[in-house]
């Protein structure tokens, strides 16, 4: 029996690989090798600015928790988005959970994720013009949605290759444009203004202490509301 195993196992050792046999077939060869990370595309360290984001000022008051109050610590667009954690200490962004939300929209704005009026092309004085396009699919079938234009210039007179369509934007009957931070004007028109906060990530409200602490301070609350009961009825 032991001479059994000892053969079987000289068996298994002798036995060609299966992996070798396929990549050294012709032509699978180039499928096997793995993607080395240095052959990945590289995002930008300083990404370009967009039009509704020109400058430093604009990025912190759009990603807001009072990240405009440094805006003067960063003298270019440069040092906004090359200076690390432990620089940005040094500059006084306090406290470290607001280092890590600047350090995150960087990185977000380096993938091209934008917030509500990213993908606008034209903006004046942090101001851009929204309005209502009609557009004939077909004979029966028309479709309205919300461009953004130069200001003063006329829909119908932009070639639809120039058109820009607004993302989170909807036009709600004939020509009422709805959506966030919307700013009425004249003839169903609709501006949308650079404002603090418009592209914060919104941090929940803990209820009773959170999860991990809930079981406790509602323990303790209701200690404290039975003593009071008890000191009210004369008991202690």
């Amino acid at each position: 029996m032991k001479s059994f195993r000892v053969s079987s196992a000289l068996g298994l050792l002798s036995r060609p690989c299966v992996a070798s046999s396929i990549t050294s077939a012709p032509g699978l060869g180039a499928q096997a090798r793995w993607v080395h990370r240095d052959s990945l595309p590289k995002l930008p360290l300083v990404p370009a600015t967009i039009p509704f984001v020109p400058d430093v000022e604009t990025f912190l008051t759009l990603i807001g928790r009072g990240l405009k109050q440094y805006a003067n610590k960063f003298p270019t667009w440069e040092a906004l988005f090359s200076l690390t954690s432990e620089q940005l200490r040094e500059l006084g962004v306090e406290p470290p959970r607001t280092r890590r939300y600047l350090i995150q929209w960087r990185q977000k704005f380096r993938e091209g994720k934008f917030g509500i009026g990213g993908d606008l092309k034209h903006v004046e004085n942090g101001v851009a013009i929204l309005k209502p396009k009609e557009v004939a699919l077909s004979a029966l079938l028309r479709r309205r949605f919300v461009i953004n234009v130069p200001p003063g210039a006329d829909p119908d007179s932009i070639p639809p290759e120039d058109l820009v369509k607004v993302r989170g934007f909807k036009v709600k009957g004939i020509r009422t444009i709805t959506g966030p931070y919307a700013l009425p004007m004249k003839n169903g028109v609709v501006g949308l203004q650079v404002t603090e906060g418009m592209w914060e990530d919104r941090r929940g409200h803990k209820v009773d202490g959170g999860e991990r602490r809930k079981a406790e301070v509602r323990f303790k609350r209701g200690v404290a509301e039975r003593k009071a009961l008890r000191e009210k009825q004369g008991f202690y």
